[in-house]
């Protein structure tokens, strides 16, 4: 890492928000329609036609700024943002620019080291979508789909306080699990719902002044978000490191090649010719509007997880990653309740641990989980009555990856009910020491390492049904000090 520069990055984040109709319109937003059949007078920029605001979206913004402590405005106005690309049929965008209706706030992260970081927010504002350019499909020419034209997004602008693509990352997954949490976006990034454009310029590590920032467009996973960064870093501090000038463009990232190229010289605010949409009136917000909303605000994702730490007795690291997403937390918090609220930590391991690992290796999500939380938290019950023991479990949770039957029923048909029984343990122990004279004199003499021997004779011996602590105790006892 080169310590004699500082890097300095700044976020835009677009969020679609998760309305049925347009931002201005009664069109559908519904992904993966037919191009250009979602798209109506009003999105098309036809002569004679009006915007109306979706007022759901205008609700769904207010939620957003009160979730980070935001300043909500009273008044806000939408404006014209001019500029001609071959997907924006009007020729102007509708955004909002010196009176967005959020400003202010917050965001706490935890970064990998366990240590937390907080990123002021400048702004989130509303604004519409453009159309999209198709060439895949196309030979010499390109298409137009305009069924993304007008989709409702808000856009989220953080002060440039991040100081590492790691930053960034631990940045963009907490206010992706907000966004989820607050149910104001679905977030799939896959299909453009959260998409972001970084800004990113280097300085000397003592300097105060900022650098030269390029813009990085629309990229939309966090691996290329990190990836970009860090070339980024790299390409400007090489330009610097030798006599060069970083000048400030937007840049697009290349995953084929791991690198961000130039697109275009980066535009001020005065090249896009703001001014206020005539055709739309301000937008007053009132008090009584606040209240209402501020009460429709779920227990948010930093609250879930202090709450997990305090009532469940999870450390703070666990309950990260189980407030990691709403479906995860929700999951869990099920899956504690059918283990009866046994071992609140012992779910939290079988779901992070075993649960998750195995999803990963099947590239499932939890919401498309095989083993439901009743199921899971019947294992742990069964676990914590000493119905079976942890190594049992292992195998039950195997078949019920692949199996539909309840726990009770797989532990009842395989035989795999654990041994309690005192009497069965001591005859089996008894059995194990007859036919091992040699290893018992050698422990007797002092090598103490071969009380595991013994303790997975008897295992092997009652198939690995014993009681691991009564064969520990029972052991002890029989071979004596």
């Amino acid at each position: 890492m080169n310590t004699s520069w500082e890097t300095v990055i700044g976020l835009e984040v677009h969020v679609q928000l998760i309305t049925k109709s347009k931002l201005f319109s009664g069109a559908a937003t519904a992904f993966g329609a037919e191009p250009n059949s979602q798209a109506c007078a009003i999105d098309l920029g036809l002569p004679g036609v009006l915007p109306v605001l979706n007022e759901t979206a205008l609700k769904m913004a207010i939620k957003f700024g009160l979730s980070i402590g935001a300043s909500i405005a009273p008044k806000s106005v939408f404006a014209r943002k001019n500029y001609f690309y071959p997907d924006l049929p009007k020729g102007y965008q509708i955004s909002q620019y010196e009176f967005p209706i959020v400003s202010g706030g917050s965001l706490s992260f935890t970064l990998e080291d366990n240590t937390t970081k907080q990123i002021r927010i400048t702004r989130a504002h509303l604004e519409e979508d453009a159309g999209k350019s198709l060439h895949e499909d196309f030979h010499g020419f390109s298409g137009i789909d305009l069924n993304r034209a007008g989709i409702p997004l808000l856009e989220i602008v953080s002060e440039p306080e991040l100081r590492s693509a790691k930053e960034a990352v631990a940045y963009l997954k907490t206010l992706h699990a907000l966004i989820r949490y607050l149910e104001i976006s679905d977030g799939n990034m896959q299909e453009g719902s959260f998409r972001c454009d970084a800004n990113v310029s280097v300085r000397p590590s003592h300097q105060t002044k900022l650098g030269t920032r390029a813009e990085i467009k629309n990229v939309n996973s966090f691996r290329f978000v990190e990836r970009a960064i860090n070339y980024e870093i790299e390409r400007q501090i090489d330009i610097l490191e030798n006599g060069g000038t970083v000048i400030q463009e937007t840049r697009l990232y290349d995953a084929n090649k791991d690198e961000t190229r130039s697109l275009r010289a980066k535009e001020q605010a005065n090249d896009y010719r703001y001014f206020p949409d005539p055709d739309l009136l301000p937008i007053i917000v009132s008090a009584d509007l606040i209240k209402e909303i501020r009460k429709t605000l779920p227990e948010l994702p930093r609250e879930k997880s202090e709450r997990f730490e305090r009532d469940y007795g999870l450390s703070a690291y666990d309950a990260n990653v189980l407030t990691a997403t709403k479906e995860l937390a929700d999951f869990f918090e099920q899956t504690v309740q059918a283990s009866y609220q046994s071992e609140p930590k012992l779910c939290a391991n079988w779901v992070m641990v075993d649960l998750l690992g195995a999803l990963n290796k099947t590239n499932l999500d939890i919401t498309e989980s095989p083993i439901s939380p009743e199921r899971l938290g019947g294992l742990i019950r069964r676990i914590h009555d000493k119905t079976i023991s942890g190594k049992i479990a292992k195998t039950i949770f195997e078949k019920l990856l692949c199996e539909k039957e309840d726990v009770d029923t797989i532990i009842e048909k395989q035989g795999l009910k654990q041994v309690t029984d005192t009497t069965a343990i001591e005859a089996l122990i008894d059995e194990v020491i007859a036919k091992n004279p040699h290893q018992v004199a050698d422990y007797k003499s002092g090598k103490d390492k071969l009380f595991g021997f013994f303790v997975g004779q008897v295992m092997k011996a009652s198939q690995g049904k014993a009681n691991p602590e009564q064969v520990n105790e029972i052991l002890k006892h029989k071979l004596g000090p």
